[in-house]
């Protein structure tokens, strides 16, 4: 049997986030040690919350993962949250979930003996050297599904520990595109400076633009099959039928805010992109992507291109083989198994379906 994969996931639920969520805790070879959130999609209060909401609600809490609440704005930058997208609190349209104040909800917030708030450079570092063990154990697979502001803080103030990083996974960037700028996709131009620090950081990274994203589309069929494992997906007037249980309900009711909100703002009418999950996939399932080594480096100071991932292609700097400042330092993922890709996200649906306290 092969060893699981040890992870730690950054993220700013966000709808898409929630389904990274979901997966981190489903997919069968991942073992999630925690969750870390930052300002992003919403304030940094919600993105907490809603994170622990998830967890509790995807079936985490028999695992013993807490969330550890981190950054509150960018390194540098004023915050900038995405409310048109996902709603005031970040999960705008959600039904099922639990309340926020919820003491169940609350209880999946980490706290130490005094009953403080353990923050996010905490959690991780704690984590990270329990599965190191100096060398003795495994490394960790760091997964973004936000601004990278909690990730680049713990490179720079733990140093010794970036060796027991196995790839820091992030969703984020783009080839020549943007989203929430003409050039730059927005987990990036939230906190660019963040983004370069862990590029520049001595460990492989792994970008999911949104280039690969914008394929993953939750089409009409798929949701269909979100909610009914049991029904065969009709013609396109036919009205979605009743979801077979509550979890289903709520990541139906999830998709459908998404979809809206894309239709609307961006003209996406076949179903949102499902961005975030994609980097919970790529660890998971490497081999449902194509991908290439390139040079990259983010825009930091252009008057209309600040947060634009800039992607070497055809090698203009000179690199060495080393991860980081002076080498090829990102490997970018050009394309992806969607079919493959959606029949592990229905599976871990179906997973969830027998843990998630909503059911039962």
């Amino acid at each position: 049997m092969n060893e699981l994969i040890p992870v730690w996931l950054d993220v700013d639920p966000g709808h898409d986030d929630a389904t990274a969520i979901m997966l981190s805790i489903q997919l069968p070879n991942i073992h999630l040690l925690g969750i870390s959130t930052t300002h992003g999609n919403a304030s940094s209060y919600h993105t907490a919350v809603n994170a622990a909401r998830c967890l509790l609600a995807f079936g985490g809490q028999k695992l013993g993962i807490k969330v550890y609440p981190g950054a509150t704005k960018p390194l540098l930058l004023h915050p900038k949250h995405d409310p048109e997208i996902h709603g005031p609190d970040g999960l705008g349209g959600v039904e099922g979930l639990p309340e926020p104040g919820d003491s169940a909800v609350l209880a999946m917030i980490a706290k130490d003996e005094e009953g403080q708030i353990v923050r996010a450079l905490e959690g991780m570092a704690l984590h990270i050297k329990q599965t190191w063990k100096k060398g003795t154990g495994q490394k960790v697979t760091v997964i973004s599904c936000g601004p990278m502001t909690n990730i680049a803080l713990f490179v720079s103030v733990y140093p010794d520990l970036v060796e027991a990083i196995e790839q820091f996974v992030f969703m984020g960037g783009g080839v020549g595109l943007g989203n929430r700028s003409a050039v730059a996709e927005f987990n990036i131009l939230c906190d660019p400076h963040a983004a370069q620090i862990v590029l520049d950081a001595p460990r492989p990274a792994v970008m999911i633009p949104i280039n690969v994203t914008h394929r993953c589309l939750f089409t009409r069929d798929i949701h269909w099959k979100l909610r009914s494992s049991k029904l065969t997906p009709e013609g396109p007037d036919t009205p979605l039928p009743k979801a077979d249980t509550n979890l289903r309900h709520t990541l139906s009711t999830l998709i459908s805010f998404f979809a809206d909100a894309y239709k609307s703002t961006f003209g996406f009418n076949d179903g949102p992109p499902l961005h975030d999950a994609l980097t919970v996939a790529y660890v998971a399932h490497p081999e449902l992507f194509k991908s290439r080594r390139f040079r990259v480096d983010v825009e930091l100071t252009g008057a209309h291109s600040t947060g634009e991932t800039v992607v070497d292609m055809w090698n203009y700097r000179k690199c060495d083989d080393t991860w980081g400042s002076n080498g090829k330092n990102c490997i970018v993922t050009e394309s992806l198994d969607v079919n493959g890709f959606f029949d592990i996200f229905l599976e871990c649906v179906a997973r969830c379906d027998a843990e998630s306290p909503l059911n039962h």
